[in-house]
């Protein structure tokens, strides 16, 4: 399996190359700021003009991943769409996702981006237990070991480009964007260095995952 392999809590975790985080004992798959229609967004308001297939390329990689693992529940943890008129999808694209929801638990985490509950099944909830694990949006500081959390899109520099990454120690885990089009927050940013404890891991997504020490 392409990935990173480690324990948070007691709970054997991948770190996938795509940018999703893999509990292989309760086949259980993560994902984190989607951002569903950003570009349409984007465009709406004004803003740059984008390629409008973020939200179809976000449904492949989610499609591939999804049919590779055939998981029992996927967690989306927030920010999955980017914003209240995003959530309505064109008709191919929510009955590709559909498809996807179809036959498994899926799991609504609700983000700073997100309407709240939409039209498209599931369960919304502001964050959930499983296990010893924990899943929110956002990392709290001091939070008690096994949080799992996206938000700030965390990216690491490695010979001169930019890869989105997983922070990773020995308390909590923070997702990269799996969405298409999202920018990031540097992996060295006081905000994210705060958060993390001595010894906390950067492990980069792309064709492979590499796993690189964050400084102390």
């Amino acid at each position: 399996m392409n990935g990173h392999a480690f324990d948070l809590a007691g709970a054997a975790l991948v770190a996938r190359a795509s940018g999703a985080l893999w509990w292989g004992a309760r086949r259980l798959l993560v994902v984190s700021d989607l951002h569903f229609g950003k570009a349409e967004r984007l465009a709406r308001r004004g803003g740059a003009l984008l390629p409008p297939y973020d939200t179809q390329a976000t449904l492949a990689r989610l499609d591939s991943e999804i049919a590779a693992l055939d998981p029992a529940e996927v967690i989306c943890l927030g920010d999955s769409f980017d914003d209240l008129e995003a959530a309505e999808l064109p008709e191919v694209e929510a009955l590709w996702l559909a498809r996807l929801m179809a036959g498994r638990a899926w799991v609504w985490v609700e983000g700073n981006h997100d309407p709240g509950p939409v039209a498209l099944g599931g369960t919304h909830i502001s964050a959930l237990a499983r296990g010893p694990l924990w899943f929110c949006h956002v990392a709290e500081a001091g939070a008690t070991a096994g949080e799992v959390s996206g938000h700030y899109h965390p990216k690491a520099r490695l010979g001169g480009a930019s890869r989105p990454c997983f922070l990773i120690d020995r308390a909590r885990a923070i997702l990269p964007a799996f969405g298409a089009f999202t920018g990031g927050l540097i992996c060295t940013d006081p905000a994210l260095m705060a958060l993390m404890r001595p010894g906390a891991l950067a492990v980069l997504t792309g064709r492979r995952a590499l796993a690189i020490p964050l400084p102390d």
